[in-house]
C-alpha cells in the first residue's frame, strides 16, 4: 500500500473532521509533504515517540498518540498480570502536550489503569521521581525535549523511573506495532473516575529530595548572594527550578522575565536548545546588566541545563556539557571524600561520547567509572543493575545531562542548577570562580577537549543518506585521525566484542588519544560526529578533525 492509498483512508469516517479536513488540505498542497506524512508510521523506538505534529501516520497527533499508548498499556498489562497497574503521566510546555497526556491518561484508564497524571506542567525528572514514589509500574512523560517548536514527543518509563531498556524496549514496539488503526484503540472519558491528579504535594517532597542531596550548606550560607540568572526557555523548569534554589539557600536568583512563560512556540529563541549559545542570548545580557556570576538555561521538560560563568577576565563564557559535568564530577567527590562517603561501593556513570576526563577524575579518587552507550537510560540501568548493593554517586552525558543519587532515574537539571549553584559557593570558599574550578582540574588532569557536529539530513533521502554514510565508514574506515594513525576501531553493532547492547556507533582512536564517535541520532533527522583530544595541541587537533570529517 503506498502512501496515498494511507492517506486516503484517513478521510475516511474512522478520523474526526479536523484531521479530514488536514489530509484533504495535503491532497490539494506539496506532495512531498503529504508523503513525508504518511510514507511510514511514525516510530515507537525504543525511547518512545518523536516527530512534527501535524495529520498522519508519520506525525505526532492524537491517533498516534492513542496508538502508541494502547500498544504500551498491552505489554504493561502482560508484564504484571493480576496486579492493579497504576501509571504516572505528565507533560510540558508544548503545543499539544496538555492534550496528548489527557489522551495518554485517558486510553491508560480505559485499560483498567490507575493513572497518576499532573495538573499541570512538570519537568521529567520529576515524572520519574513521581513514578518510584507513588510505586508505579510505568509512566509517560510527553515532551520532545529541545526540538524546535513544530515537534512533540512521548518517553515511555518503567517501573524502576528509568526510560525502557532492554527486554521491554524492543517488546513494547513489537505491542505498538500490532495497533493497526486507531479502531484498536480505547479512546473516550468512560476511565476518568481511575485518573488522579498531581500537583503540589508531589512538588514539595521532590525538592525535599533534591535538598538531602546537599553537600556544603556552610559554604552556601556564606555565598548565598551569588547571583544566579535563570531561564527555562519557556519550559517547565520555571516551576521548580527557581523554588529548588531558594530552598536551598540562594537568594539572588533573577529570572529572565520574558522567557519564563510557558509557552509551546518558544516566542524568544529560533530553538529552545540549552546548547546552542543564542538560546541563552538573552540570559546572558541580563547578567551582564546585573553583573551576575552565573547563568542557568533549562532545555523545556528541564532534563538538560545550559551554564555560563565569567572567566578569567570577567566575561561570560559558555560551559560544554563536558565542561559542566566535570566539574560537577570533581566536585561532588571531593565533597563525598572530605564526609567520609567514599568506598568500594561507591561508582559514577557516564556515556561512551563523553569526555574521558570524568574517568580521569574518577581514578584519582579510586571510584569506578561505568561507560555505557548514548542515552541517559543506560546509566539508570547500571544504577538498577546495582541497587541495594552499590551506591550511584553522579553520572553526565556531553549533551548537557547531569544527576546526583538515585531517587531520579533520568537527567535532572532541577538538581544540577542546584549542585552548580552550590558548587560555585564551595568554590568561593577556595578563593576561586566555577571558571577558574575548571582551570585547576586542567592544571591538575591535562586540557581536554571536545566537540560535537550534527549534520541534519530529513525526510526519506535523509534517511538514506545517514545510512549510506555509517556504512561507508564501516566499509571504509580512517586511517588516520588529524596527523595520527588510527589503532583501534569499535563497532558497536557487536555487542560479543563491546559488552553493551547492540548500537549503530562506530568509534575511531588514534595512537594520540584522540577518539571520534559517530551516530545517527536517535531523535533527530541527524547523523552526529563526536570528536575528543588532550594534550597542550588539543584545539588543533579538534579542528583536523572537525576538517577531516566535514569533506
Amino acid at each position: 500500500m503506498n502512501y496515498r492509498e494511507v492517506a486516503m483512508q484517513w478521510t475516511g469516517p474512522a478520523y474526526d473532521e479536523e484531521t479530514r479536513t488536514g489530509v484533504n488540505a495535503l491532497f490539494h498542497g506539496d506532495e512531498k509533504e503529504l508523503e513525508d506524512a504518511f510514507y511510514r508510521n511514525l516510530e515507537f523506538g525504543t525511547g518512545g515517540l518523536r516527530g512534527i505534529m501535524g495529520v498522519g501516520t508519520n506525525r505526532m497527533n492524537k491517533y498516534t498518540v492513542g496508538m502508541a499508548t494502547q500498544g504500551f498499556a498491552n505489554y504493561i498489562a502482560k508484564a504484571f498480570p493480576g496486579e492493579e497497574i497504576r501509571v504516572a503521566v505528565s507533560y510540558d510546555s508544548r503545543n499539544n502536550s496538555r492534550d496528548f497526556a489527557r489522551i495518554t491518561a485517558e486510553v491508560f484508564a480505559n485499560n483498567g489503569f490507575l493513572v497518576c497524571l499532573f495538573d499541570n506542567i512538570r519537568p521529567t525528572p520529576e515524572l520519574s521521581f513521581a513514578i518510584r514514589h507513588y510505586h508505579c509500574h510505568a509512566g509517560v512523560m510527553v515532551t520532545a525535549s529541545h526540538n524546535p517548536k513544530e515537534y512533540n514527543g512521548y518517553k515511555a518509563y518503567w517501573q524502576d523511573g528509568a526510560q525502557l531498556t532492554a527486554p521491554h524496549d524492543t517488546a513494547v514496539i513489537e505491542e505498538v506495532n500490532r495497533i493497526a488503526d486507531p479502531s484498536m484503540v480505547r479512546f473516550g472519558e468512560e476511565g476518568a473516575s481511575r485518573i488522579q491528579m498531581m500537583g503540589e504535594e508531589t512538588d514539595k517532597v521532590y525538592l525535599d529530595s533534591v535538598l538531602s542531596l546537599m553537600l556544603s550548606p556552610e559554604s552556601i550560607a556564606r555565598h548565598k548572594d551569588i547571583k544566579l540568572v535563570y531561564t527555562p526557555l519557556h519550559g517547565t523548569g520555571v516551576r521548580l527550578v527557581p523554588r529548588a534554589l531558594k530552598q536551598i539557600g540562594f537568594t539572588e536568583v533573577l529570572p529572565v522575565a520574558d522567557q519564563m512563560v510557558s509557552d509551546g512556540n518558544f516566542p524568544t529563541v529560533v530553538s529552545p536548545n540549552p546548547e546552542e549559545p543564542s538560546a541563552l542570548k538573552m540570559a546572558v545580557e541580563l547578567a551582564e546588566a546585573k553583573c551576575a556570576d552565573i547563568v542557568l538555561a533549562t532545555d523545556p521538560d528541564a532534563d538538560r541545563v545550559g551554564v555560563a560563568v565569567r572567566d578569567d577576565k570577567g566575561k561570560m563564557v559558555l560551559l560544554t556539557g563536558n565542561q559542566t559535568a566535570a566539574v560537577l564530577t570533581y566536585y561532588i567527590l571531593t565533597r563525598w571524600k572530605e564526609l567520609g562517603k567514599l568506598n568500594k561501593d561507591t561508582y559514577c556513570v557516564k556515556t561512551i561520547v563523553t569526555t574521558e576526563l570524568l574517568t580521569a577524575i574518577a581514578d584519582k579518587f579510586g571510584v569506578q567509572m561505568y561507560d555505557v552507550l548514548t542515552g541517559f537510560k543506560y546509566i539508570a540501568q547500571i544504577v538498577r543493575e546495582n541497587e541495594g548493593c552499590r551506591t550511584f554517586i553522579c553520572g553526565g552525558e556531553e549533551s548537557y545531562g547531569f544527576n546526583v543519587g538515585e531517587f531520579v532515574r533520568d537527567k535532572d537539571a532541577v538538581i544540577t542548577c542546584s549542585f552548580v549553584a552550590e558548587c560555585a559557593a564551595w568554590a568561593a570558599d577556595q578563593g576561586l570562580t566555577l571558571y577558574g574550578l575548571l582551570q585547576k582540574i586542567y592544571a591538575e588532569f591535562g586540557i581536554y577537549r571536545e566537540k560535537l557536529v550534527s549534520l541534519t539530513k530529513k525526510g526519506i533521502d535523509g534517511t538514506q543518506q545517514i545510512a549510506a554514510m555509517m556504512k561507508n565508514y564501516r566499509e571504509n574506515p580512517p586511517t588516520r585521525l588529524g596527523d595520527s594513525p588510527v589503532m583501534k576501531v569499535i563497532d558497536y553493532t557487536e555487542p560479543d566484542k563491546t559488552g553493551l547492547p547492540k548500537s549503530n556507533v562506530l568509534r575511531f582512536f588514534s595512537e594520540d588519544g584522540s577518539v571520534v564517535t559517530v551516530r545517527p541520532s536517535g531523535t533527530e533527522p541527524k547523523i552526529k560526529f563526536y570528536f575528543g583530544a588532550k594534550g597542550d595541541s588539543a584545539d588543533r587537533t579538534i579542528e583536523l578533525l572537525v576538517r577531516q570529517f566535514s569533506e
